[in-house]
Formats: C-alpha cells, sequence, structure tokens
C-alpha cells in the first residue's frame, strides 16, 4: 500500500495531498528533456497526435494561443502540450503503480481507467499565463473525472506561478451553470481572499488533487521556467457528448509502452 488511512482521510477532508517524491533524478531529467524536445521539434514522438497551445504574450488567460493538434514552432514557450499518454516515457510515468493503487481506490478496483486530460502545464521564465479561480469539471462528460496528479517538472514556487488552493472546497460545485467550473467574479473576489494555500512543491514532487478543488495560478516572475504533468484519470466507461475517445491506462486494453 502507497497511502495510509489517515492519508486518505486527509485527502477527503481537504481535497488535496502531497504524494511526495513520485520520480527519481533520471526520470525527472528523462520527462525534462523530452517536453523540451517536443517544444523544440526534435523529439520523435509524432506532434500531429498532440495538442498543442503557445502561452499568451500578456499573461491574459483570454490571450493564450490556440489549442490544437500539431506543432507550433521551435519554441520553450508553450502554455500546454496534451495527449501525452502517446509518448512512451510520460506513459510509463502516468502508470506508475501508487496511481494504479489510487485510481483503485477513488474509482473502484474493477474499473477500467482512462486519461482524460494527460498534459504539460508551462509557465515559461518571466512570461506564464495566469489561471482564473476555478473547479475541474466539463459538461459535455456524462460522469465527472475525480482526480487530478499534478507533478512538478521544477520548483515549484508562489514566485513562479504555483497552484493555489482553497483547502476543503471540493464537496459543492459553486458555479455548476459554467461548463467548466470558472467562478463568478464576485466568487472569484471570495475565494482569494479567504483560507488559501500555495502548493509549493520540489521538482519530482506530486500532489493529489480532488477536480473540485478551488484553484489558481499566477505569471511567472523568475528567471527559471515552472513546468509541470499534469494527469486527470477518469472512468473509462465515461462517455462525451462531442464523441472524443479516450486512452485506456489501467485495465483491459490499456496502452503499453513500445
Amino acid at each position: 500500500m502507497f497511502l495510509t488511512d489517515d492519508q486518505w482521510e486527509q485527502y477527503e477532508r481537504d481535497g488535496f495531498l502531497r504524494l511526495g517524491r513520485v520520480l527519481s533524478d533520471d526520470e525527472l531529467n528523462a520527462l525534462r528533456e523530452r517536453i523540451d524536445a517536443i517544444m523544440l521539434g526534435t523529439s520523435p514522438t509524432d506532434p500531429a497526435q498532440l495538442l498543442m497551445q503557445l502561452d499568451s504574450k500578456d499573461g491574459a488567460y483570454e490571450n493564450a494561443g490556440e489549442q490544437s493538434l500539431g506543432w507550433k514552432g521551435a519554441t520553450l514557450d508553450y502554455r500546454k502540450i496534451q495527449n501525452l499518454e502517446f509518448d512512451p516515457l510520460f506513459l510509463a510515468f502516468l502508470q506508475k503503480p501508487i496511481f494504479e493503487e489510487i485510481c483503485a481506490h477513488v474509482y473502484g478496483p474493477e474499473t477500467p481507467i482512462a486519461a482524460f486530460r494527460s498534459m504539460f502545464m508551462n509557465k515559461p521564465a518571466h512570461h506564464g499565463t495566469r489561471l482564473p479561480w476555478h473547479q475541474d469539471r466539463w459538461s459535455h462528460l456524462d460522469r465527472d473525472p475525480l482526480i487530478t496528479v499534478w507533478t512538478a517538472l521544477d520548483p515549484a514556487t508562489r514566485a513562479n506561478g504555483c497552484v493555489e488552493i482553497v483547502p476543503g472546497s471540493h464537496h459543492e460545485l459553486l458555479n455548476p451553470e459554467h461548463g467548466s467550473g470558472f467562478l463568478t467574479p464576485e466568487q472569484a473576489q471570495t475565494a482569494a481572499e479567504g483560507n488559501t494555500e500555495f502548493l509549493e512543491l520540489e521538482a519530482g514532487e506530486a500532489v493529489l488533487l480532488h477536480n473540485w478543488l478551488l484553484h489558481a495560478s499566477d505569471v511567472n516572475r523568475t528567471d527559471i521556467p515552472r513546468r509541470a504533468f499534469s494527469v486527470c484519470y477518469m472512468d473509462a466507461h465515461t462517455n462525451a457528448s462531442n464523441n472524443e475517445r479516450f486512452s485506456t491506462v489501467f485495465g483491459e486494453g490499456a496502452l503499453v509502452t513500445a
């Protein structure tokens, strides 16, 4: 067992749990090198499979680049790269036994698990896109994915835009009318003025998040990037109204590394 009963009680109370170091130095360096190679166009991974988005130039969420399949030029200023389960290094990481155990606890041991989102999240040095207060939910799905594992590839600090949360805010949707869980301006102001916590992490450390946990993040004001790998695990029986298909990562039919 990777997690104790006390840890699960803490997660259920607070909506998040620090998992500690989940990457060895070699694994961490390999993932850093691979994601930089993907951004620069030198990776063996086919970019046509990847949903890629450039960072905003002014930090405004609404001014981030278009999210679409395919490479958008050699630059380290990508904001998001999704579908990384199609890269063997990232797939091997997201299929670690600790994450399989977590999924079995949350969804049930016999439930096949898919990766709804398997994505690189980046705040380049002295840039980054400000992420407004929200809860992760997607109204085009017939059931809500419940958990995300967020892993720091660089030190995540308050100065470089680490995730900020409201502990215990995961028990209900605050703005269920919004299809992506973003708060109203009044709700966002209340969240920002409340009991928040900054999830500062060392490189290689991870945190388990309930998807309804209120969270936000600021721009990067430092000389180093804030690179991270975020995986939203969900019940593989989930259906999408737009007919989107998802890759199974645990259970029958799961992807295997080449």
